[in-house]
C-alpha cells in the first residue's frame, strides 16, 4: 500500500509520540526541545485523511563525526494498527530525501533496541556501544545510514 507523507505541525506529532513512543515509559512528556529549532522538519503519514505515524528530522551533527552534516531523525513512532505495514518505510524514505536535500551526508537516529530490526531493515548501521536512554529508561543504539 502507498502512504501519502507530507510536513505536518509539532502540535500534530504530540498525540501519536504519545500514544506509541510514551505508552511504556515514565514519562508522559512528548515535546522536544528541537521541535521549533530552524530547519526541524516533521513529517507525517496518512491513511486517508487519518494522521498513522510521525517522525521528526532535526539539523544536527553526530558528536561522533563532527563537522559532518547530518539530520538526527527523532520521534519516529507508527500507530500499533499500522505496524508492519510499510508506514515506517515511507517516512524514512521521505525523511531521507528531505535530509538530501538539505546538503547532509548522513541520518542518525538514538534508536529503541526493541525497533533495531526495523531500522537495519531501511539500512542504519549501529554505530557504538548501547545505553539506556534518561528519559524512557528504555535501551538504545546509535544507529546511522549515509546518503
Amino acid at each position: 500500500m502507498t502512504w501519502t507523507v507530507r510536513e505536518i505541525t509539532t502540535e500534530q506529532v504530540q498525540p501519536i509520540r504519545l500514544a506509541v513512543l510514551r505508552a511504556d515509559t515514565p514519562t508522559k512528556e512528548t515535546r522536544f526541545a528541537e521541535d521549533d529549532w530552524p530547519g526541524c522538519v516533521h513529517l507525517g503519514a496518512f491513511d486517508g485523511d487519518r494522521l498513522i505515524a510521525t517522525s521528526t528530522w532535526i539539523p544536527r551533527e553526530i558528536t561522533t563525526q563532527p563537522g559532518v552534516p547530518a539530520v538526527q531523525l527523532r520521534g519516529m513512532a507508527t500507530l500499533q494498527s499500522h505496524q508492519s505495514r510499510g508506514v515506517g518505510a515511507a517516512l524514512i524514505a521521505a525523511g531521507v530525501e528531505h535530509a538530501r536535500s538539505t546538503g547532509a551526508t548522513l541520518v542518525w537516529a538514538n534508536a529503541r533496541d526493541a525497533a533495531m530490526a526495523f531500522y537495519e531493515r531501511e539500512g542504519f548501521r549501529i554505530e557504538g556501544e548501547g545505553f539506556v536512554d534518561a528519559t524512557t529508561q528504555l535501551p538504545h543504539h546509535v544507529v546511522v545510514i549515509d546518503l
